[in-house]
């Protein structure tokens, strides 16, 4: 059971969008317009993360083991500080205690850890991928443009398949596709789809789906919503970070 469920922890957290080295490292091949668009993301998540600041959502966490006929719901308030540390207020779970323990509790660990395990070498950036452009698509009302993405390398952390970018600002609205590498024998498949959404000029999170498909115990499903976004002073005015992430299932107010 720990082991799809750590895994699946890898695909879910959000890896952090800084940027690895400029925009230099993108194919020679591409088209002026794409290399355009790539280098437009690349300068927009730098400067994303160059203005840093605390942001604070409401968060509901749904997980399943179907083949176990196991379930789980968390709902929390969530901030993070503009230096990156979570936490957590207004906890409450509802359902198996399996769940709560091997598929949400161990991802509310590796949110913390994700930040210093990952960072550059993860994050979506010609230094890392190789992009192809597909197209437009619409995206919420928003015109995005469409890279099929390939990792230079087959590293953990990496996938393979979409990345929709932001006509407008520039900013990863999709990424979907599947890990190119999974680190263990009981694994079949790792796939995922993270959503974004614009909100004052910044790229957050919207919705996080992640299916892993093990060899022992079946699929295992997490759909993760953020909702009532607040971005700055707002949000540290409404914040009450207590709980650090690591234990916000501890003391959680709901059932066990």
């Amino acid at each position: 059971m720990k082991v799809f469920a750590v895994v699946l922890l890898l695909v879910a957290v959000f890896v952090p969008l800084q940027a690895a080295g400029g925009a230099t490292g993108a194919p020679a091949a591409m088209d002026p317009t794409a290399a355009g668009v790539i280098a437009r993301y690349v300068t927009a998540i730098q400067l994303q993360e160059s203005r840093a600041q605390a942001v604070s959502m409401d968060v509901d966490m749904d997980a399943d083991l179907p083949q176990l006929k196991k379930h789980g719901r968390f709902h929390a308030f969530r901030f993070m500080t503009k230096v990156g540390q979570i936490f957590y207020d207004k906890r409450r779970f509802e359902g198996d205690g399996t769940i709560k323990k091997e598929v949400i509790g161990r991802y509310l660990q590796a949110e913390k850890d994700a930040k210093s395990e990952y960072g550059a070498a993860a994050a979506v950036t010609p230094a890392n991928y190789k992009f192809k452009y597909q197209g437009m698509t619409d995206y919420a009302g928003r015109p995005a443009y469409v890279f099929q993405v390939d990792p230079r390398k087959k590293q953990l952390g990496l996938y393979k398949g979409e990345l929709w970018i932001d006509k407008e600002t520039g900013l990863p609205l999709r990424q979907w596709g599947e890990l190119v590498r999974n680190p263990s024998m009981f694994l079949r498949s790792v796939y995922f789809v993270r959503d974004y959404e614009i909100y004052d000029g910044v790229s957050v999170p919207r919705r996080l789906i992640s299916d892993v498909s093990t060899r022992l115990f079946g699929k295992a499903h997490l759909t993760i919503w953020y909702e009532n976004v607040k971005l700055g002073e707002s949000s540290t005015a409404a914040a009450t970070p207590s709980v650090p992430a690591e234990t916000a299932l501890a003391t959680d107010g709901g059932h066990h």
